[in-house]
């Protein structure tokens, strides 16, 4: 199969770009050709530029003239568009469209039902946007980086190509990361019947199961931000006196540094590469992931599946759907310090529960998170796709 995969990068590298990069590495392992084409944020550096790819974002002939002349030179079977936002652009459709080359995207984020990108706006769950075509509340409240410029060229992108039917009648397939995701996207303004939406989660490699008696401490990893809950499991571990480690960087750096000082029990080991993060992963009696907002599918997570690591994480979204309570981890309230502390004296005083529920989170991981389990489905979305374009077609 030629799978040719488009993806907008960030000017930030993110869990999007390393999907994208995991996905086409899967299939070039089991022969199939993989064409890259790639957009870079990196080239939007003044106003100037945000006005001018702002406007683009609807339809950027530029990218357009790229894609065909991708199109005409590789001759794909299928095209796979992780993001295509702002410079990419839904031209990417129309020209895929003109071959009759069928088009997957994987929803990583909630870009197309609100501008947000991620249902979370001033601190809080934000979902006044998802049934309308033209959310004006949400361009007036700047929800997106907190510029009204920036989220109105989202709205107008998004809100042109629902009513003039892009996103039901150009995409063949769309991808998204849980049931939740699924959920939200069919009780939304974008309106594409349910069976164009295909869950299908993220993977990770398989970086092996630590050992079964684990030390008695807990692991947050993670940017240190607010939507993260690094508060949370701050203040958790300020009344708690458990044994907390934090590994990762971020606004709220100065808070948590300020934390350890304070409280012995919290150690602070800053941003770390990933064979120090797996090292800690496998000797930790449970992984926190004190999310405030939704989430798509958190690769840590799934690091911890891996490796035999129950998760601790907020009753919220997608999170409680991938960790099963009391089965491969604990669920607590979000934002809930006083909850959070329960759970984690609950793994602390019984390492028997600890192991049970880490076996279950490995069991889970070889059910369906491995390489192996993840190729079969997003081959079979691709051969789904290329048949019901097939049929669509006219003999």
């Amino acid at each position: 199969m030629r799978i040719l995969l488009i993806h907008n990068k960030y000017q930030q590298k993110g869990g999007e770009d390393v999907v994208f990069g995991a996905e086409g590495e899967l299939m070039a392992s089991h022969g199939h050709t993989v064409e890259r084409l790639l957009f870079d944020n990196s080239q939007i550096k003044s106003a100037k530029d945000v006005i001018l790819s702002g406007i683009g974002s609807v339809y950027n002939v530029q990218s357009a003239n790229r894609v065909d002349a991708v199109i005409r030179f590789f001759q794909p079977d299928i095209i796979h568009v992780h993001n295509f936002f702002p410079l990419a652009s839904p031209a990417v459709f129309f020209v895929a469209a003109k071959f009759g080359v069928p088009v997957i995207v994987t929803l990583h984020n909630y870009r197309l039902i609100c501008p947000s990108y991620s249902l979370y706006y001033d601190g809080k769950i934000y979902e006044k946007s998802i049934h309308k075509v033209f959310p004006i509340d949400a361009i007036l409240k700047g929800v997106y980086r907190e510029s009204k410029i920036q989220t109105a060229s989202t709205v107008l992108m998004t809100g042109i190509h629902k009513l003039t039917g892009t996103w039901k009648n150009k995409v063949d397939r769309y991808i998204v990361l849980t049931e939740f995701a699924k959920n939200k996207f069919l009780d939304s303004s974008l309106q594409v019947p349910t069976e164009q939406l295909i869950v299908k989660p993220n993977f990770t490699d398989d970086l092996g199961i630590g050992e079964e008696q684990r030390e008695n401490f807990f692991l947050f990893i993670g940017r240190l931000t607010g939507e993260k809950g690094i508060q949370t499991v701050l203040d958790a571990a300020a009344t708690g006196k458990f044994t907390l480690k934090i590994i990762g960087d971020g606004p709220l750096k100065e808070t948590v540094e300020s934390y350890a000082a304070r409280y012995p029990n919290i150690l602070y080991a800053g941003f770390q590469q990933k064979p120090f993060i797996i090292s800690e992963l496998k000797k930790c009696r449970a992984l926190v992931f004190p999310s405030v907002w939704y989430e798509g599918f958190p690769m840590t997570i799934l690091e911890a599946f891996s490796t035999g690591t129950p998760v601790i994480t907020s009753k919220l979204g997608g999170m409680a759907e991938i960790v099963d309570d009391l089965q491969n981890g604990l669920h607590f309230l979000p934002g809930n310090s006083a909850d959070l502390v329960d759970k984690i004296q609950v793994l602390s005083a019984d390492a028997k529960l600890s192991i049970q529920l880490g076996k279950q989170a490995r069991q889970d991981y070889l059910d369906k998170y491995t390489p192996e389990k993840n190729y079969t489905l997003l081959l079979s979305i691709y051969e789904q796709a290329i048949a019901a374009k097939k049929h669509k077609q006219p003999a």
